[in-house]
């Protein structure tokens, strides 16, 4: 069977450099001469991508806020630790045993503290707390290797199109170059007088039409190349000139699967699907937490403080150490009636649960369908390479035996201009078939989740 190894990078089967991304799409001044285009090579791409894409953004940042959520609930089996401080000053009416009168007074106060309590026991929720949080920390990296993949999956696509229709081009400039030599022979034959006009005429028709023909695939290429600046995020205005690899030889790719072997490979590989079993452990723990409220609560409590007055005779330092004290004990909190939160706050991590399950089970299904498309779409992709295949070598020679035929008067324009088309339908047939083997053969390890960024971005496999 296809080795994993092989398998991996078949898209497109290179080995380039990693090479340093330039600044692109950098705006010219007004007035000034255009720049030369930038020169994107696939290596580069992929970096961009990696680096550029939405995609690839968004699921970093969720990654980051659920390895907050590790930390903050890992933190929440520490004690904490307060410190207080409070002054205030008091106004009143004093009696003077001394002469009878009655005078104000104005005292000034100063209490500071330090006070930790720690949570002994809550029925495991903090536990479940924390399992919650590493699951779906778990599911955010998972998602991010997704994202990935699929990042320099479009970016390949998007290379093995530009490919397609630069290849395209390639066989309709050749299919004008064709007609124009056989116009300029026509118009030979009709000034000897062996041909009528008519000939030159439809002739001329003909190469109008291939003209008509490059210009359309000319506007496919640059089309392809929009596909790439707008997955890459490149600046629109900017001129690019992007560098495709070489295409793996088909007899490389050609290769044969086994279906219930590629189902087992994504079931255990696909990132996605790891990401929602992850979500489903998130929400048994979270499950977990919610029924912890029933539980009575122990927590350790301790504190020391003193103070200071100005209406004593002690000085600053003496009073504190006259009026030091501090406190230690144990609490607890028993839930007789809490208005039913905690049945509520049960049943909707309940609901969360089993729609985590039902997530899951439709992502496999789901995974189950593409890959046997994959794998349904490569073996048709086989067998459309070799009718093509077939086809063009045919119709080649069906030109060829036309052409002489016509030559020395056994054939008629028409058939000439039937075969010429046969032949220019065929090459661009069997372009597209041997491609998009290429592009079946990499859904294999895209869908199978076999795609390895880093080893596409190395060159290796």
């Amino acid at each position: 069977m296809f080795s994993i190894t092989r398998q991996r990078g078949a898209l497109l089967g290179i080995v380039l450099g990693v090479a340093a991304v330039p600044t692109l799409g950098a705006q010219q001044p007004v007035g000034s001469a255009p720049a030369p285009a930038t020169l994107v090579t696939f290596d580069q791409a992929l970096k961009l991508a990696l680096v550029q894409n939405t995609g690839v953004k968004q699921a970093q940042n969720t990654a980051a806020l659920s390895s907050a959520s590790v930390t903050q609930s890992k933190l929440a089996f520490l004690p904490n630790l307060n410190v207080t401080a409070n002054t205030a000053q008091d106004y009143g009416r004093n009696f003077s045993t001394t002469d009878g009168q009655i005078f104000n007074t104005t005292t000034n106060t100063l209490n500071a503290g330090i006070s930790s309590s720690v949570t002994l026991f809550d029925g495991m929720k903090s536990v479940a707390n924390l399992r919650s949080a590493q699951a779906n920390e778990d599911a955010g990296e998972q998602d991010l290797s997704r994202a990935k993949q699929t990042a320099v999956f479009t970016v390949a696509s998007n290379f093995l199109a530009l490919v397609t229709q630069q290849q395209q081009l390639d066989v309709q400039q050749q299919n004008l170059t064709a007609q124009e030599a056989l116009e300029s022979q026509i118009s030979q034959f009709v000034k000897a007088g062996s041909r009528p006009i008519s000939d030159l005429y439809q002739q001329q028709a003909t190469v109008a039409s291939a003209r008509a023909s490059v210009v359309t695939t000319q506007n496919a290429v640059e089309l392809a190349k929009v596909d790439l600046i707008q997955t890459l995020q490149l600046d629109p205005r900017g001129s690019y000139q992007f560098q495709p690899p070489a295409l793996a030889d088909t007899a490389a790719v050609n290769a044969k699967f086994n279906l219930d072997s590629l189902l087992d490979r994504a079931f255990a590989q696909r990132p996605d699907l790891g990401a929602d079993a992850s979500r489903v452990q998130a929400a048994q723990q979270d499950v977990k937490a919610a029924s912890a409220s029933r539980w009575p609560t122990i927590s350790l409590t301790g504190g020391y403080n003193s103070g200071v007055s100005s209406a004593a005779d002690a000085s600053f330092l003496n009073q504190l150490d006259q009026r030091r004290g501090g406190s230690i004990g144990v609490g607890i909190s028993i839930p007789i009636f809490d208005r039913g939160a905690t049945q509520a706050a049960s049943e909707r991590a309940q609901i969360s649960e089993d729609n985590a399950k039902l997530a899951l089970s439709t992502q496999r299904q789901q995974v189950a369908l593409e890959v046997r498309r994959a794998y349904l779409d490569y073996d048709a992709a086989t067998q459309q390479l070799a009718a093509a295949d077939a086809q063009q070598k045919a119709a080649s020679l069906a030109v060829s035996t036309t052409l002489q035929r016509y030559q020395v008067g056994a054939a008629t324009l028409v058939e000439v201009t039937q075969a010429r088309a046969t032949q220019v339908q065929a090459q661009s047939a069997y372009i597209t078939a041997k491609n998009n083997l290429v592009f079946q053969q990499s859904l294999m390890s895209y869908y199978t989740g076999e795609l390895d960024p880093s080893t596409v971005l190395s060159g290796r496999g």
